[in-house]
């Protein structure tokens, strides 16, 4: 009987490396045997497994987008509260800091996206991805009549991402120009005025 492939393990120890990688040493300058080194093998071995350095780091996006995304949902997915939900869903968007891996880790590939038409479709897989989860807090909380959204849905969804974006940025910023309470807070200014509500559980 043959033998159980160890590829897709080999492959998973592979996006592993490259991920710390990328986290490390930043995705430009990035060599192939740099990731080789980290994972302790050869190029010639690593290529075996992917034909080129492009290949793994589409994996390493892939994989990193599911973690992010599944970790959110998960979050807003443990409270009923709109309010809640709509608090969860901002603060699980926002990096810890500028050592924060998963975050750090999307920033640097999303500059790949703008060069790539593969890695790009998968940034605007997860923008969208992120904006569906905000609409369906809004429209719950304005089925409710908790929220009075001052905008249509989709809009204020789009901007809320849009804002995580630009404050997680700056966050993951070797000298961030704030923390992550004050970026949370403004996000979270914007979500009050958009919903004209409170966001404060009921008494």
């Amino acid at each position: 009987m043959a033998r159980p492939s160890k590829a897709p393990e080999r492959r998973a120890e592979l996006v592993a490396a490259a991920r710390h990688t990328v986290v490390e040493r930043g995705v430009l300058n990035l060599k192939l045997r740099d990731v080789a080194d980290h994972a302790g093998m050869s190029p010639g071995s690593l290529l075996y497994y992917y034909p080129s350095l492009s290949d793994l780091l589409e994996d390493v996006q892939q994989e990193a987008v599911e973690r992010f995304c599944v970790a959110r949902e998960a979050a807003v997915a443990a409270e009923s509260d709109p309010r809640a939900r709509l608090r969860a869903m901002i603060g699980s968007g926002l990096p810890n800091g500028k050592n924060d891996e998963l975050c750090v880790l999307l920033y640097e590939l999303g500059t790949i996206a703008r060069r790539e038409p593969a890695y790009a479709a998968r940034h605007i897989a997860l923008y969208e991805r992120q904006v569906r989860g905000y609409v369906g807090i809004l429209e719950a909380g304005a089925a409710t009549g908790i929220f009075n959204l001052a905008d249509d849905p989709v809009t204020l969804a789009r901007n809320l991402v849009t804002l995580e974006d630009g404050y997680g940025l700056h966050l993951t910023q070797a000298v961030p120009p704030l923390d992550r309470s004050a970026a949370e807070a403004a996000v979270l200014s914007y979500a009050r005025v958009s919903t004209r509500c409170s966001l404060e559980d009921p008494a």
